[in-house]
Protein backbone atom coordinates (compact mmCIF):
# COMPACT_ATOMS: atom_id res chain seq x y z
CA UNK A 1 0.00 0.00 0.00
CA UNK A 2 1.33 3.60 -1.04
CA UNK A 3 1.26 5.86 2.08
CA UNK A 4 1.70 8.58 -0.16
CA UNK A 5 -0.12 9.37 -3.76
CA UNK A 6 1.06 12.16 -6.12
CA UNK A 7 -1.25 12.98 -8.54
CA UNK A 8 -0.25 16.04 -11.12
CA UNK A 9 -3.70 17.34 -12.82
CA UNK A 10 -4.71 20.76 -13.08
CA UNK A 11 -3.20 21.54 -9.40
CA UNK A 12 -0.46 19.26 -7.99
CA UNK A 13 -2.21 17.10 -5.21
CA UNK A 14 0.29 14.94 -2.85
CA UNK A 15 -2.68 12.08 -1.19
CA UNK A 16 -1.70 11.24 2.31
CA UNK A 17 -3.01 7.69 3.21
CA UNK A 18 -3.17 4.26 5.31
CA UNK A 19 -2.01 3.82 8.94
CA UNK A 20 0.38 6.70 9.75
CA UNK A 21 1.82 5.26 12.94
CA UNK A 22 5.64 4.26 14.00
CA UNK A 23 5.59 1.13 12.58
CA UNK A 24 4.80 2.26 9.19
CA UNK A 25 6.72 5.07 9.75
CA UNK A 26 9.99 3.68 7.75
CA UNK A 27 7.73 2.98 4.89
CA UNK A 28 6.53 6.45 4.63
CA UNK A 29 9.70 8.07 4.51
CA UNK A 30 10.95 5.76 1.58
CA UNK A 31 7.38 6.52 0.36
CA UNK A 32 7.88 10.52 -0.01
CA UNK A 33 11.55 10.46 -0.62
CA UNK A 34 11.25 8.17 -4.08
CA UNK A 35 8.24 11.01 -4.99
CA UNK A 36 10.48 13.82 -4.17
CA UNK A 37 12.24 14.00 -8.06
CA UNK A 38 8.16 14.27 -9.09
CA UNK A 39 7.30 17.04 -7.04
CA UNK A 40 6.99 20.13 -8.47
CA UNK A 41 10.16 22.54 -7.70
CA UNK A 42 8.15 26.25 -7.73
CA UNK A 43 4.26 27.03 -7.22
CA UNK A 44 1.14 25.40 -5.10
CA UNK A 45 0.09 22.02 -4.39
CA UNK A 46 -2.58 20.92 -2.34
CA UNK A 47 -2.04 18.46 0.34
CA UNK A 48 -4.79 15.92 1.31
CA UNK A 49 -4.73 14.26 4.86
CA UNK A 50 -8.41 12.94 4.30
CA UNK A 51 -7.50 9.60 3.75
CA UNK A 52 -5.85 9.06 6.92
CA UNK A 53 -7.18 6.28 8.74
CA UNK A 54 -4.82 7.34 12.06
CA UNK A 55 -2.19 9.00 12.96
CA UNK A 56 0.91 8.80 15.95
CA UNK A 57 3.17 10.99 17.22
CA UNK A 58 5.90 9.85 15.87
CA UNK A 59 4.40 9.71 12.12
CA UNK A 60 3.60 13.25 13.34
CA UNK A 61 6.39 14.45 13.71
CA UNK A 62 7.33 13.42 10.43
CA UNK A 63 4.09 15.11 9.04
CA UNK A 64 5.72 18.10 10.85
CA UNK A 65 8.61 17.69 8.94
CA UNK A 66 7.97 16.71 5.81
CA UNK A 67 5.23 20.21 5.40
CA UNK A 68 7.80 22.24 6.45
CA UNK A 69 10.19 20.83 3.57
CA UNK A 70 7.51 21.59 1.06
CA UNK A 71 6.75 24.96 2.00
CA UNK A 72 10.64 25.62 1.81
CA UNK A 73 9.61 25.99 -1.97
CA UNK A 74 6.28 25.19 -2.66
CA UNK A 75 3.06 26.93 -1.47
CA UNK A 76 1.22 24.61 0.26
CA UNK A 77 -2.53 24.24 0.82
CA UNK A 78 -3.81 21.57 3.81
CA UNK A 79 -7.15 20.07 3.29
CA UNK A 80 -8.56 17.32 5.06
CA UNK A 81 -7.91 17.37 8.13
CA UNK A 82 -9.96 16.19 11.35
CA UNK A 83 -9.69 17.80 14.96
CA UNK A 84 -8.62 15.35 16.31
CA UNK A 85 -5.37 15.36 13.58
CA UNK A 86 -5.51 18.52 14.11
CA UNK A 87 -4.84 18.65 18.08
CA UNK A 88 -2.05 15.98 17.83
CA UNK A 89 -0.81 18.66 15.02
CA UNK A 90 -0.85 21.41 18.05
CA UNK A 91 0.78 19.24 20.54
CA UNK A 92 3.89 17.97 18.56
CA UNK A 93 4.84 21.27 16.69
CA UNK A 94 7.01 22.12 19.88
CA UNK A 95 8.55 18.96 19.94
CA UNK A 96 9.52 19.23 16.57
CA UNK A 97 11.38 22.88 16.98
CA UNK A 98 13.02 21.59 19.67
CA UNK A 99 14.33 18.70 18.17
CA UNK A 100 14.98 20.69 14.94
CA UNK A 101 17.02 23.60 17.36
CA UNK A 102 18.87 20.36 18.93
CA UNK A 103 19.95 18.99 15.50
CA UNK A 104 20.89 22.34 14.76
CA UNK A 105 23.51 22.79 17.53
CA UNK A 106 25.26 19.72 16.20
CA UNK A 107 26.77 21.39 13.31
CA UNK A 108 30.23 21.91 14.54
CA UNK A 109 30.14 26.11 14.46
CA UNK A 110 26.89 26.29 16.23
CA UNK A 111 27.84 23.17 18.58
CA UNK A 112 31.10 25.32 19.57
CA UNK A 113 29.29 28.56 20.07
CA UNK A 114 26.48 26.65 21.74
CA UNK A 115 29.10 24.83 24.20
CA UNK A 116 30.87 28.45 24.66
CA UNK A 117 27.70 29.56 25.24
CA UNK A 118 26.50 27.25 27.88
CA UNK A 119 29.84 26.85 29.73
CA UNK A 120 29.61 30.59 29.98
CA UNK A 121 26.15 30.63 31.79
CA UNK A 122 26.74 27.24 34.04
CA UNK A 123 29.94 29.73 35.42
CA UNK A 124 28.10 32.64 35.89
CA UNK A 125 25.18 30.43 38.02
CA UNK A 126 28.11 28.72 39.99
CA UNK A 127 29.64 31.88 40.69
CA UNK A 128 26.66 33.16 42.14
CA UNK A 129 26.03 30.38 43.80
CA UNK A 130 29.28 30.62 45.54
CA UNK A 131 28.94 34.39 46.57
CA UNK A 132 25.99 33.04 47.76
CA UNK A 133 27.15 29.98 50.29
CA UNK A 134 30.46 32.57 51.09
CA UNK A 135 27.83 34.82 52.18
CA UNK A 136 26.04 31.98 54.62
CA UNK A 137 29.42 30.67 55.77
CA UNK A 138 30.11 34.48 56.75
CA UNK A 139 26.69 34.80 58.67
CA UNK A 140 27.18 31.54 60.42
CA UNK A 141 30.75 32.45 61.32
CA UNK A 142 29.41 35.88 62.93
CA UNK A 143 26.68 33.88 64.87
CA UNK A 144 29.43 31.53 66.10
CA UNK A 145 31.50 34.75 67.43
CA UNK A 146 28.55 35.98 69.12
CA UNK A 147 27.65 32.58 70.93
CA UNK A 148 31.29 30.71 71.11
CA UNK A 149 29.52 28.19 73.40
CA UNK A 150 27.39 26.73 70.20
CA UNK A 151 30.66 26.01 68.40
CA UNK A 152 31.55 22.23 67.95
CA UNK A 153 34.99 21.85 69.17
CA UNK A 154 35.21 18.35 68.36
CA UNK A 155 34.08 18.40 65.08
CA UNK A 156 36.87 21.47 64.81
CA UNK A 157 39.26 18.98 66.62
CA UNK A 158 38.29 15.74 64.01
CA UNK A 159 39.13 17.93 61.00
CA UNK A 160 42.41 19.46 62.24
CA UNK A 161 43.52 15.60 62.57
CA UNK A 162 42.41 14.70 59.05
CA UNK A 163 43.19 17.44 57.56
CA UNK A 164 47.00 18.50 60.00
CA UNK A 165 47.94 15.55 61.03
CA UNK A 166 47.04 12.77 58.96
CA UNK A 167 48.66 14.69 56.17
CA UNK A 168 52.29 15.10 57.08
CA UNK A 169 53.32 11.56 55.50
CA UNK A 170 52.64 13.11 52.21
CA UNK A 171 53.32 16.85 53.10
CA UNK A 172 57.03 15.18 54.52
CA UNK A 173 57.41 13.40 51.36
CA UNK A 174 57.03 16.24 48.89
CA UNK A 175 58.46 18.09 50.06
CA UNK A 176 61.60 16.32 50.21
CA UNK A 177 61.21 15.17 46.26
CA UNK A 178 61.18 19.08 45.91
CA UNK A 179 63.99 19.87 47.95
CA UNK A 180 65.85 17.43 46.79
CA UNK A 181 65.12 17.93 42.81
CA UNK A 182 65.22 22.16 43.57
CA UNK A 183 68.84 21.51 44.97
CA UNK A 184 70.58 18.98 42.55
CA UNK A 185 69.12 20.98 39.43
CA UNK A 186 71.14 24.53 41.41
CA UNK A 187 74.16 22.20 41.90
CA UNK A 188 74.31 21.43 38.23
CA UNK A 189 74.70 24.50 37.43
CA UNK A 190 76.04 26.88 40.17
CA UNK A 191 79.00 24.24 40.56
CA UNK A 192 80.02 24.93 36.66
CA UNK A 193 80.71 28.88 37.98
CA UNK A 194 82.09 28.18 41.01
CA UNK A 195 79.27 29.70 42.91
CA UNK A 196 78.64 26.92 45.41
CA UNK A 197 77.02 28.86 48.08
CA UNK A 198 74.93 30.47 46.41
CA UNK A 199 73.09 27.30 46.41
CA UNK A 200 71.62 28.19 49.83
CA UNK A 201 69.65 31.64 48.45
CA UNK A 202 68.54 29.72 45.74
CA UNK A 203 67.05 27.11 48.44
CA UNK A 204 66.55 29.34 51.11
CA UNK A 205 64.26 31.65 49.25
CA UNK A 206 62.64 29.94 46.35
CA UNK A 207 60.91 26.46 48.75
CA UNK A 208 59.60 28.97 51.63
CA UNK A 209 58.50 31.94 49.79
CA UNK A 210 56.85 29.50 46.40
CA UNK A 211 57.48 26.19 46.30
CA UNK A 212 56.20 25.24 49.45
CA UNK A 213 53.26 26.64 49.92
CA UNK A 214 52.03 26.01 46.33
CA UNK A 215 53.16 22.38 46.95
CA UNK A 216 51.44 21.78 50.02
CA UNK A 217 48.03 23.68 48.78
CA UNK A 218 48.06 21.62 46.05
CA UNK A 219 48.34 18.22 48.11
CA UNK A 220 45.98 19.65 50.81
CA UNK A 221 43.36 20.39 47.67
CA UNK A 222 43.57 17.10 46.68
CA UNK A 223 42.96 15.23 50.22
CA UNK A 224 40.73 17.39 51.48
CA UNK A 225 38.48 19.07 49.22
CA UNK A 226 37.82 15.92 47.66
CA UNK A 227 37.05 14.53 50.78
CA UNK A 228 35.34 17.72 52.03
CA UNK A 229 32.93 17.09 48.59
CA UNK A 230 32.65 13.20 48.99
CA UNK A 231 31.57 13.59 52.61
CA UNK A 232 28.86 16.72 52.54
CA UNK A 233 27.61 14.66 48.99
CA UNK A 234 26.99 11.69 50.99
CA UNK A 235 25.10 13.44 53.63
CA UNK A 236 23.08 15.13 50.98
CA UNK A 237 22.17 11.67 49.24
CA UNK A 238 21.21 9.80 52.37
CA UNK A 239 19.32 13.14 53.38
CA UNK A 240 21.00 14.18 56.30
CA UNK A 241 21.33 17.26 55.61
CA UNK A 242 17.61 17.59 55.21
CA UNK A 243 16.98 15.92 58.82
CA UNK A 244 19.11 18.49 60.24
CA UNK A 245 17.17 21.56 58.90
CA UNK A 246 14.32 19.93 60.47
CA UNK A 247 15.40 19.38 63.62
CA UNK A 248 16.47 22.91 63.27
CA UNK A 249 20.43 22.49 62.98
CA UNK A 250 22.04 25.15 60.69
CA UNK A 251 24.25 23.03 58.22
CA UNK A 252 26.97 25.96 57.92
CA UNK A 253 27.53 25.96 61.66
CA UNK A 254 27.61 22.59 62.38
CA UNK A 255 29.12 21.31 59.25
CA UNK A 256 30.78 23.60 57.37
CA UNK A 257 32.20 26.09 59.32
CA UNK A 258 34.03 23.46 61.52
CA UNK A 259 35.96 22.74 57.89
CA UNK A 260 36.78 25.94 57.05
CA UNK A 261 38.45 26.72 60.00
CA UNK A 262 40.31 23.64 60.17
CA UNK A 263 41.69 23.74 56.69
CA UNK A 264 42.63 27.62 57.73
CA UNK A 265 45.06 26.52 60.90
CA UNK A 266 46.04 23.87 59.91
CA UNK A 267 47.52 24.72 56.35
CA UNK A 268 50.25 27.62 57.71
CA UNK A 269 51.42 24.93 60.21
CA UNK A 270 51.96 22.62 57.21
CA UNK A 271 53.19 24.91 54.81
CA UNK A 272 55.68 25.96 58.41
CA UNK A 273 56.73 21.95 58.27
CA UNK A 274 57.29 22.05 54.72
CA UNK A 275 59.41 24.86 54.64
CA UNK A 276 61.94 22.54 57.47
CA UNK A 277 61.68 19.56 55.10
CA UNK A 278 62.28 21.39 51.47
CA UNK A 279 65.37 23.25 53.60
CA UNK A 280 66.79 20.13 54.82
CA UNK A 281 66.70 18.43 51.60
CA UNK A 282 68.31 20.92 50.12
CA UNK A 283 70.92 20.67 52.72
CA UNK A 284 71.49 17.44 52.32
CA UNK A 285 72.08 17.63 48.47
CA UNK A 286 74.15 20.83 48.82
CA UNK A 287 77.02 18.45 51.20
CA UNK A 288 76.55 15.43 49.11
CA UNK A 289 77.01 17.36 45.64
CA UNK A 290 79.11 21.05 46.71
CA UNK A 291 80.88 19.65 49.99
CA UNK A 292 79.24 22.47 51.31
CA UNK A 293 79.02 21.57 55.18
CA UNK A 294 75.59 21.79 57.62
CA UNK A 295 77.29 24.41 59.47
CA UNK A 296 77.96 26.53 56.60
CA UNK A 297 74.94 25.97 55.31
CA UNK A 298 72.94 27.30 58.38
CA UNK A 299 75.30 29.99 58.53
CA UNK A 300 74.41 31.61 54.83
CA UNK A 301 70.70 30.63 55.34
CA UNK A 302 70.62 32.60 58.32
CA UNK A 303 72.81 35.50 56.08
CA UNK A 304 71.48 35.91 52.83
CA UNK A 305 67.44 34.92 53.52
CA UNK A 306 65.32 37.07 55.17
CA UNK A 307 62.67 36.40 57.51
CA UNK A 308 59.95 38.44 55.30
CA UNK A 309 60.21 35.37 52.80
CA UNK A 310 59.38 32.54 55.07
CA UNK A 311 56.51 35.12 56.63
CA UNK A 312 55.20 35.60 53.13
CA UNK A 313 54.73 31.81 52.42
CA UNK A 314 52.91 31.27 55.77
CA UNK A 315 50.64 34.64 54.78
CA UNK A 316 49.15 32.96 51.67
CA UNK A 317 48.11 29.71 53.94
CA UNK A 318 44.75 31.29 55.08
CA UNK A 319 44.31 32.32 51.95
CA UNK A 320 44.63 29.31 50.25
CA UNK A 321 43.21 27.24 52.50
CA UNK A 322 39.73 29.14 52.76
CA UNK A 323 39.66 28.76 48.55
CA UNK A 324 40.29 25.09 49.38
CA UNK A 325 37.41 24.28 52.11
CA UNK A 326 34.97 26.70 50.63
CA UNK A 327 35.29 24.88 47.18
CA UNK A 328 35.19 21.70 48.40
CA UNK A 329 32.09 22.17 51.10
CA UNK A 330 29.96 24.21 47.92
CA UNK A 331 30.53 21.50 45.63
CA UNK A 332 29.59 19.09 48.08
CA UNK A 333 26.42 20.20 48.56
CA UNK A 334 25.48 20.88 45.00
CA UNK A 335 25.71 16.81 45.07
CA UNK A 336 22.32 15.66 43.55
CA UNK A 337 20.43 12.69 45.39
CA UNK A 338 22.32 10.03 43.15
CA UNK A 339 25.60 8.48 43.73
CA UNK A 340 26.70 9.26 40.44
CA UNK A 341 27.30 13.03 41.42
CA UNK A 342 29.28 12.90 43.88
CA UNK A 343 32.27 11.33 41.94
CA UNK A 344 31.86 14.53 39.26
CA UNK A 345 31.44 17.28 42.04
CA UNK A 346 34.27 15.63 43.80
CA UNK A 347 36.53 15.79 40.55
CA UNK A 348 35.27 19.38 39.88
CA UNK A 349 35.97 20.35 43.14
CA UNK A 350 39.87 19.13 43.40
CA UNK A 351 40.40 20.45 39.46
CA UNK A 352 38.45 23.92 40.99
CA UNK A 353 40.71 24.02 44.26
CA UNK A 354 44.14 23.64 42.64
CA UNK A 355 43.36 25.98 39.82
CA UNK A 356 42.21 28.40 42.53
CA UNK A 357 45.27 28.20 44.22
CA UNK A 358 47.19 28.71 41.07
CA UNK A 359 45.13 31.86 40.39
CA UNK A 360 45.55 33.44 44.37
CA UNK A 361 49.50 32.48 43.99
CA UNK A 362 50.16 34.37 40.75
CA UNK A 363 47.99 37.27 42.62
CA UNK A 364 50.33 37.16 44.94
CA UNK A 365 53.37 37.60 43.34
CA UNK A 366 52.40 40.40 41.06
CA UNK A 367 51.13 42.20 44.20
CA UNK A 368 54.48 41.64 46.09
CA UNK A 369 56.35 42.39 43.20
CA UNK A 370 54.87 46.08 42.77
CA UNK A 371 55.79 46.18 46.58
CA UNK A 372 59.03 45.30 46.21
CA UNK A 373 58.60 42.86 48.93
Amino acid sequence: MDFIVFQNNTQPLLILQGRWTLKNLAAIEQAFDALQPRLPKTGAMLLDCNHIETIDTAAMLFFIGMRRTLRSSLKITTTGVSPAFLKLFKVMLPYYCDTEMASRWTQPASGMLYRIGKKAEDGARDFLLFLDFIGRSAVAFGKTMLHPGMFRINELAVNLQNIGVLALPIIALSALLIGIVIAFQSAVQLKTYGANIFIVDMVGISIPRELSPLITAIVVAGRSASAFTAQIGAMRVTEELDAMKTLGFDPYRFIILPRILATIIALPLLIFFSDVVGIYAGMIVSNLQLGISNVQFLERLEEAVSVRHYLIGLLKGPFFALAIASIGCFRGLQVSKNTQSIGRYTTVSVVNSIFTVISIDAIFSVILTELDL
